[in-house]
């Protein structure tokens, strides 16, 4: 689970846009980019080579 606090100031590395938080699959999601971003230890991983496509 991400903390609201860290999901209000993190942003997509591609676009800069704001995120939004898939609790079903505990990734982070960039709906412009269609990217998600997969989280560790409550760390997202934020790292563009690392994002899956959907």
């Amino acid at each position: 689970m991400i903390s609201k606090k860290l999901l209000d100031i993190l942003a997509c590395p591609k676009c800069k846009q704001g995120i939004d938080y898939d609790k079903k699959e505990n990734k982070v999601i960039c709906h412009r980019c269609r990217l998600k971003f997969k989280i560790k230890d409550d760390i997202p991983d934020m790292l563009l080579e690392n994002a899956e496509a959907f």
